[in-house]
């Protein structure tokens, strides 16, 4: 089957539907259900049932770098600034040292064992190099792991901070493919350049964007999301225009932005994450349908030694030497080699490779495929199991509520307080969104001038007023009465 613009949305919409009814029962049979958006693409494609033909690496890579954008600025949004503040340090050396290593062992050993050249050798390894956001954000959710201490942020901060190192590794090598007369050294500044302007311009435009959010006034509470998608590809683009590195960027200014109070916040982040689950199917549907199951069985026996000598002796060796002067209990290290996910991001790295032309790129790129496939296969099934085993595991209801979790749940307040506001309150004047509101508490109605008003961020308390606020519990009641200067 052809796709054409009177079918692409028929067979895209059917796709995505059969997609979401059966990941729902995915994982009573423990498959991760992006495991099987993959293979609904792969039976969908063309040596498949509906022999749908799709051999456009441009057009994948181009729907992979979207996705992407929503994968890793969603996840940015969702992580707790004070989880991640403890462990900052060991997330950055996973992200860096830990890929940096990771890929020289796997180039290496791919040199030792195929005829690839150490250039080819290093790029196929840093392909393969990083932790998959859309791959751990999703099967540690959707398992509802709760983790000991601050594992969970840790693996989340490390998936969502290290593509950018191996897009960089990747690129370099690739280019290093392309034009053998250049010399090793010659991609360090590109490579200081790339995550240097990308961090600047990470934290430049979360503060804009942040500036933008609260200072503009939209008629409409839904075009609020729509603008934060623009100032998300505008900081993609624009971090990439200026030689540093996008996906690090929009990374950065997701946390900052998901750590600071905004208007409309709790509808930006519900979108968001509907929009992370759209991409992240739509992403594995087209990865799917772009394979050849043909072309990947002779790469089977190549693949698989990779796959393993990466589970077992790349990624723990990485992790234990890039935290190795971080104090740390064994067990906590271990879980941490075992969640080391490759998903649809190598698969997307794939195709530069493919797009450049270079000789051996439908191996590299069939290789990546089996190494992803089996990562997800073996490891992602087995994550509760090894927390267990390893006693990193708590019981679910021991799992703690982050504030983005508060913000979201429609949990019922139980008591609610009239608060007068006067002249001497520190509130006159400010806007909901500045006074730094607790997140367990919310102002369901303003009584002003003997008429009530529903209330937004954008709302400006006003001498006189009377607040009607629901919370959880008298402390919270104090501590807005604190916020708003009330003594």
């Amino acid at each position: 089957m052809n796709l054409t613009i009177e079918n692409i949305l028929l067979v895209g919409s059917l796709l995505l539907f059969i997609s979401i009814v059966l990941g729902k029962t995915s994982y009573r049979f423990g498959v991760p259900i992006l495991l099987l958006f993959l293979a609904i693409g792969m039976l969908a494609g063309s040596e498949g049932i509906l022999g749908i033909r799709f051999d456009e690496p441009k057009i994948a890579q181009f729907i992979g770098i979207v996705s992407l954008n929503f994968i890793l600025f969603s996840g940015g949004l969702d992580t707790n600034w004070g989880e991640v503040r403890p462990i900052l340090r060991e997330g950055i050396a996973l992200s860096t040292i830990g890929v940096l290593l990771t890929a020289v062992s796997i180039g290496t050993f791919v040199w030792f064992i195929t005829d690839f050249t150490i250039y080819e050798s290093m790029l196929l390894g840093s392909i393969v190099s990083s932790t998959d956001a859309a791959a751990v954000f999703s099967i540690l959710r959707s398992k509802n792991l709760a983790l000991k201490k601050n594992l969970r942020p840790t693996l989340e901060l490390e998936s969502g901070s290290n593509d950018p190192m191996a897009y960089v590794l990747t690129v370099a090598f690739l280019t290093l493919v392309v034009n053998q007369d250049q010399s090793l050294w010659s991609i360090i500044p590109m490579f200081l350049q790339q995550m240097i302007v990308g961090a600047i311009a990470g934290f430049a435009f979360g503060s804009v964007s942040k500036y933008v959010i609260n200072k503009i006034k939209l008629s409409f509470e839904g075009l609020y999301p729509v603008l934060v998608i623009a100032l998300m590809f505008i900081t993609f683009s624009a971090t990439d225009f200026l030689g540093g590195n996008g996906f690090l960027s929009i990374y950065i200014c997701a946390v900052y932005l998901g750590n600071q109070d905004l208007i409309h916040k709790r509808s930006i982040l519900k979108m968001f994450d509907g929009l992370a689950w759209l991409m992240q199917i739509v992403l594995f549907l087209t990865l799917g349908l772009l394979v050849f199951p043909s072309e990947i069985v002779p790469v089977m026996g190549i693949g698989l030694l990779i796959s393993l000598f990466l589970i077992i002796v790349a990624r723990p060796v990485s992790v234990l030497l890039s935290l190795m002067f971080f104090k740390m209990k064994f067990r906590r290290r271990a879980y941490i080699s075992w969640v080391g996910l490759r998903g649809a991001v190598p698969i997307v790295f794939a195709t530069y490779p493919l797009l450049a032309g270079i000789d051996k790129a439908d191996m590299i790129f069939n290789i990546v495929f089996f190494i992803s496939v089996t990562s997800v296969l073996i490891q992602g099934t087995t994550l509760s199991i090894v927390a267990k085993w390893l006693r990193v595991a708590l019981p679910a209801q021991k799992k703690r509520m982050t504030a983005t979790d508060l913000l979201l749940m429609d949990n019922p307040k139980t008591l609610l307080k009239e608060i007068p506001i006067d002249s001497d309150c520190n509130a006159v004047n400010k806007k909901i969104v500045e006074l730094g509101f607790p997140k367990h508490a919310i102002i369901a109605m303003i009584k002003r001038e003997g008429e009530f008003i529903t209330p937004n961020g954008s709302t400006r308390i006003e001498d006189k007023d009377t607040l009607f606020v629901l919370a959880d519990k008298d402390e919270i009641i104090d501590e807005v009465k604190r916020v708003l200067g009330k003594k």
